[in-house]
């Protein structure tokens, strides 16, 4: 399938953040703590090393590749030019990130051009669900950002935002696969929502599509929501946020079992496979919940 057309729009102003916030939330890390306390715990305030996976990897390049492409006039946007800045982009990616050369340490020689053409193949993925040539998104790559309950600044990247003539929003999510579809896809819907809450609160505007693209399976999920819907959200990402605060008083982040402990990097610091966590930063304990960042171009997680 193609989607429509859609037009370049210019967002609005961003606006001043009021003396009052005092805490700031992700989709990623608001899902992690949904998904185990813990893993939010171990990822944000302690803030434990994770070596980044090849399918990880995989994931940003695909989405630096997808984001560059939008770049070409739109005649040139064909699966031929997409591969082309395969290589480039991963060229760019070692250079701003040395670590990802160590992907490959101790692999089969031909390990790192499987690597591109697997990322290739997912590139093709894309024009199988949509043709970029009769698109040109209002935003790529993009942070945007809502104060809500006075207090709490939520803010994410979201990787494609479209406009369409009439001013109706779709947002646009790639996802290039990893985890079963049922233990993840809820968790992108819940990202997508964030996106959607901050759009509508910054800009009036009730995204008409949330849509996600699975490359590796050339299948669209869109999903519109509504501002009754989004009310409810909000709410919710506020008692997120207040049973974040209330875990970091009481330094209690317990473990939530699920499929995900599969993809966790963090295992040997979880109670539920026999270990401990690190001790509880004491600096944490006394500022209380810490600001939340984004930590790259695409999160760590299964659901990329």
């Amino acid at each position: 399938m193609t989607a429509e057309p859609v037009i370049i729009a210019q967002p609005p102003a961003s606006t001043e953040v009021p003396a009052t916030v005092r805490a700031s939330l992700s989709p990623s890390r608001a899902a992690d703590f949904k998904t185990c306390p813990l893993l939010y715990r171990l990822r944000s305030i302690d803030r434990l090393p994770e070596r980044t996976t090849v399918e990880q990897a995989r994931g940003t390049l695909v989405h630096a590749v997808l984001e560059r492409l939008f770049d070409l006039p739109a005649a040139d946007r064909t699966p031929t030019a997409a591969g082309d800045l395969v290589a480039p982009q991963w060229d760019r990616l070692v250079t701003e990130e040395p670590e990802l050369a160590d992907l490959f340490d101790g692999a089969e020689p031909q390990a790192g051009e499987d690597f591109l053409r697997s990322a290739t193949a997912l590139l093709e993925g894309y024009f199988t669900v949509e043709d970029p040539r009769r698109l040109e998104p209002a935003e790529r790559e993009a942070l945007i950002s809502a104060v809500v309950d006075d207090e709490l600044l939520i803010r994410g990247y979201l990787d494609r935002l479209d406009v369409a003539p009439d001013g109706a929003l779709r947002v646009v999510d790639y996802k290039t696969g990893g985890a079963p579809r049922e233990a993840f896809e809820a968790r992108a819907l819940f990202q997508l929502k964030f996106y959607a809450l901050v759009l509508w609160r910054t800009r009036g505007v009730v995204p008409r599509v949330l849509r996600l693209l699975y490359l590796r399976d050339a299948e669209v999920c869109d999903y519109t929501p509504d501002a009754e819907e989004l009310a409810r959200f909000e709410r919710t990402v506020v008692a997120l946020w207040r049973a974040i605060e209330q875990a970091t008083e009481r330094q209690d982040f317990r473990p939530r079992p699920s499929r995900l402990c599969d993809w966790c990097s963090h295992q040997a610091h979880c109670p539920s496979f026999g270990n401990t966590p690190p001790p509880f930063p004491v600096t944490a304990a006394s500022a209380g919940p810490l600001p939340d960042a984004r930590t790259a171009a695409t999160e760590p997680g299964p659901e990329e």
